[in-house]
């Protein structure tokens, strides 16, 4: 099965948190790592806020090294159905529907996506 980290994984791998290792685990295999353009998004603006621009450069291009999946019209209206259904913020629904549209299983630290099928959640 794909598997797609979601930004709150990336943040921290890439910050060094304590649940880096866990993360990395799941991070040996860019080939079978799908990555939402907003997670792109997310990862480049909070590592460019925190650590600067080259370091930001340097993330992005191990996200790019993932399969990166461009937000499409029918994932858009898929992820708002989503949002409508779960009761999920518009990225975490754009996540969320990127992960079901193509077969993925989406690893996260993120609250809001833990109750939800085919999710793996570290606390």
């Amino acid at each position: 099965m794909k598997i797609l980290v979601d930004s709150s994984g990336w943040i921290e791998f890439f910050s060094g948190g304590h649940l880096a290792d866990r993360y990395g685990h799941y991070l040996k295999d860019p080939s079978n790592i799908i990555t939402p353009s907003i997670v792109l998004y997310e990862v480049y603006k909070k590592i460019k806020r925190e650590y600067g621009e080259e370091t930001a450069v340097l993330v992005a291009g191990q996200l790019n090294s993932t399969k990166i999946i461009p937000l499409s019209e029918s994932i858009a209206l898929f992820a708002a159905d989503m949002s409508l259904q779960h009761g999920l913020a518009m990225a975490d629904a754009i996540v969320y529907a990127t992960s079901q549209d193509q077969g993925a299983r989406i690893v996260t630290s993120d609250a809001d996506l833990k109750d939800l099928p085919n999710v793996v959640y570290m606390r």
